[in-house]
């Protein structure tokens, strides 16, 4: 079957073969009739020749009834206007029902254009099934979410085309068995080095008889969707958390700055009366952690700050280069290449807090080297979409494993012995202060950072 033609008889629509029956049948009878009257008309005018031949030779006193013999033959005339409407009828009825065949195949073939042009339309992918769960018919969307071609996908069950479609394969014999509709079951599959999600549901297929045929499955790509609902949770996890951080850091630091004042003051005391080697070490690692313990309310601080952006024109092209020669020095050392892939025309610039935003680039790049310690690519790339200015920080480590990718942004995690876990949430708060987005994807062959930064009213 052609990628975008329906199969009708699939939904009970009737496909023109019981016009042509019916058209059949009414010019059979139309040519019997035509015959029979053609016959008759013949055959009395055969017998009118007889009667005339025996006309010549009866005596004239039987005139009489032989012309009451001929008067009764007298049908030709009449059989002659009787074959004309005979002719006639049958050439309008012929013509009336040559033109309702045609207009009836050219209104099933309108519906089956329009029915296709809707399909083809339609940016989720339809597909119907059997009874047995073999594909029947997929629009362009749905072959393209597939991952088929033109010419694959009739014939075969979801799960054949690719063993991370096996999800519609359980669905459809879900919907077989307990005959309730099924909506909103997601899942993903790995496209061109990305993850994507992918949301189906589906419904028992039926003809015009209300008898069940198979069932037709719609898949939706709804990647865009699911990473805005996880910023909304995100945002309101920040709410909550920024008002913690704030009380925190308020509670913790007046008792914090006291004890680093006694301790130093300990530590004075200590060192006048020649203090033995296990002592020192102790108030070494009590000053240790009190400026770890100072440095973690920083980030408290920094997270629950509410001052306002100080903003100003800002050229990110001039923040990137200037970011690439700030880290020279860490992408020599560790044998990291540095690509930037800067428009050959200026995007103009943005109004922003341009000491954030460096901070924001300079936080993504340090995890991108962290995420590459034997060496790799890290790659700065600015374009412009529609209104928004794009800013795209990528590496080539390991990529971020699936468990933990949805807490990346969370505030106190990571996975790095030497890491805060505040980087990612600073960045994540900055960007959506300046009301920009930031997101990821990864694979086994890198990750991605890109931050969207609205361009609307700036030059």
């Amino acid at each position: 079957m052609p990628q975008n033609q329906l199969n009708p008889t699939m939904f009970g629509v009737p496909d023109g073969r019981g016009v042509r029956r019916f058209a059949a049948g009414l010019a059979f009878l139309s040519l019997v009739a035509l015959s029979v009257t053609a016959w008759i008309f013949f055959d009395v005018a055969r017998e009118q020749e007889i009667v005339a031949r025996i006309i010549t030779h009866l005596p004239q006193s039987d005139m009489a009834v032989v012309e009451e013999l001929s008067g009764d033959l007298q049908l030709r005339s009449k059989l002659s206007l009787l074959l004309v409407l005979n002719i006639v009828g049958t050439a309008i009825a012929f013509a009336l029902v040559v033109r309702g065949y045609v207009t009836s195949e050219q209104s099933l073939r309108d519906a089956q254009v329009l029915a296709t042009d809707i399909r083809a339309s339609l940016d989720g992918g339809i597909i119907t099934t059997d009874q047995e769960g073999r594909m029947t018919s997929l629009n362009p969307r749905g072959r393209e979410l597939l991952g088929l071609s033109e010419d694959d996908g009739e014939g075969m069950t979801p799960s054949q085309a690719g063993s991370e479609h096996a999800l519609l394969d359980a669905i459809c014999h879900e919907v077989n068995q307990h005959q309730t509709p099924i909506r909103d079951r997601d899942y993903t599959i790995l496209r061109n080095g990305y993850e994507h999600t992918l949301r189906a549901g589906c419904t028992r297929l039926k003809n015009q008889r209300n008898e069940a045929v198979g069932t037709v499955i719609h898949v939706r790509d709804v990647t865009e969707r699911v990473l805005m609902e996880q910023r909304l949770r995100r945002m309101e996890r920040y709410m909550g958390l920024g008002s913690l951080a704030a009380g925190l850091q308020h509670e913790i630091k007046n008792p914090l700055s006291a004890l680093s004042l006694h301790l130093q003051l300990l530590g004075e005391h200590v060192s006048q009366n020649s203090p033995d080697v296990e002592t020192q070490e102790l108030l070494d690692v009590l000053h240790t952690e009190v400026t770890r313990i100072t440095h973690v309310l920083d980030s408290f601080r920094n997270y629950a700050s509410v001052n306002e952006l100080g903003r100003s024109w800002v050229d990110v092209a001039t923040l990137i280069e200037k970011l690439v020669r700030f880290l020279h020095p860490q992408v020599k050392k560790q044998n990291v290449i540095v690509k930037v892939e800067l428009p050959p025309q200026s995007l103009g610039s943005i109004e922003a807090d341009s000491g954030r935003l460096e901070q924001v680039l300079l936080n993504l790049a340090l995890n991108a080297l962290a995420a590459m310690p034997d060496g790799g690519t890290l790659q700065f790339r600015l374009s412009r979409i529609q209104d928004s200015l794009r800013i795209d920080v990528s590496d080539t480590g390991n990529g971020i494993p699936m468990e933990i990718q949805s807490q990346v942004f969370d505030p106190y995690f990571t996975t790095r012995n030497d890491g805060t876990g505040m980087g990612l949430a600073l960045c994540d708060k900055i960007v959506r202060q300046h009301a920009g987005s930031i997101d990821f994807r990864t694979s086994p062959s890198g990750t991605e950072f890109s931050v969207m930064l609205p361009m609307e009213g700036n030059g």
